[in-house]
C-alpha cells in the first residue's frame, strides 16, 4: 500500500494586511479567515509546537475550521493528547475574554450554551451580551466563569472521536502525531528564521506529511526543501 503524503500550503507576509498587521504563516485555506492570526516559528512555555503546527494538526487534518470557540475547544482537546499540555488556561482565556461577554465565533450565544444554562434564560432574550449579562446577574460571575470553563472542556472531549477519524482518514497514524509535530516544528523553525533573516516580503511553500518523514518545500521567493536529516 502506497505511502500517504497529505500536501498543506502555506503563505508567509512580511506583515499581513488583515487588521493584525503580524508577521508570519498562515494555512492557504484560512488566508480569508479574518480571525486568523499568522504565526511564526515561536513556541509558547508549556508546548514544544508553535501556532501553526496546530494549525495543521489539531485543526485543518482534524477536519476543524481554525476558527470559532468551539472548534478551538475541540482543538486544544487534541493538542492536549498530542503534547500532554493543559488546556484549561487557554480554555479559561476564551471565557474570559470572549464568552462571559456574549461573544461566541461561528454561533449564537443562545446555541452555544450547555442545556441547563439555556434553561434558566427567559423566553424571548436573544441577544448575545443580554445573555451574557442575565446569566451573569442570576448566577454571580464566579459560578458562571466555573460552567463555561467545565462546558469548553466537555465540548473538547465529546469532539475527540470525530477529529481522530477525521485526522485517520487522511491516511496519517493518529498514534504518530506527537513525532510528527516536532518534526514538523524544527522544518518551520529553519524555514521561518530564513525568511526574516532575509526580509522577505511574501512567501509561499507546502508541507508534505507522511507517516514516517515530512518535508517543507518552499516555492517562493526561490525554491527551498528542507528536510528532516
Amino acid at each position: 500500500m502506497p505511502e500517504p503524503c497529505i500536501i498543506v500550503p502555506i503563505i508567509y507576509h512580511h506583515e499581513w494586511a488583515d487588521g493584525f498587521g503580524a508577521r508570519g504563516w498562515k494555512l492557504e485555506a484560512a488566508i480569508d479567515d479574518p480571525e486568523v492570526i499568522a504565526a511564526t516559528s515561536e513556541t509558547g512555555l508549556r508546548i514544544p509546537t508553535s501556532v501553526l503546527i496546530h494549525d495543521i494538526l489539531d485543526h485543518h487534518l482534524c477536519g476543524l475550521p481554525l476558527s470559532g470557540h468551539r472548534n478551538e475547544a475541540i482543538a486544544l482537546h487534541q493538542l492536549s493528547l498530542r503534547t500532554g499540555s493543559d488546556p484549561r488556561p487557554d480554555l479559561i482565556q476564551m471565557v474570559d475574554e470572549d464568552i462571559m461577554h456574549g461573544r461566541v465565533i461561528g454561533e449564537s450565544m443562545h446555541a452555544f450554551l450547555p442545556e441547563h444554562l439555556r434553561a434558566r434564560l427567559p423566553g424571548g432574550l436573544t441577544d448575545d451580551k443580554d445573555i451574557a449579562e442575565h446569566l451573569i446577574h442570576h448566577l454571580g460571575w464566579e459560578k458562571l466563569h466555573q460552567a463555561l470553563t467545565q462546558h469548553m472542556a466537555n465540548i473538547g472531549r465529546e469532539g475527540a472521536s470525530e477529529a481522530r477519524n477525521r485526522y485517520q482518514s487522511s491516511g496519517l497514524d493518529y498514534a504518530r502525531r506527537s513525532a510528527l509535530g516536532l518534526a514538523m516544528q524544527t522544518l518551520f523553525e529553519r524555514a521561518d528564521a530564513l525568511a526574516e533573516g532575509a526580509d522577505w516580503e511574501k512567501g509561499q511553500g507546502r508541507f508534505l506529511l507522511m507517516n514516517d518523514d515530512c518535508e517543507l518545500r518552499i516555492e517562493v521567493p526561490q525554491p527551498l526543501r528542507f528536510n528532516m536529516p
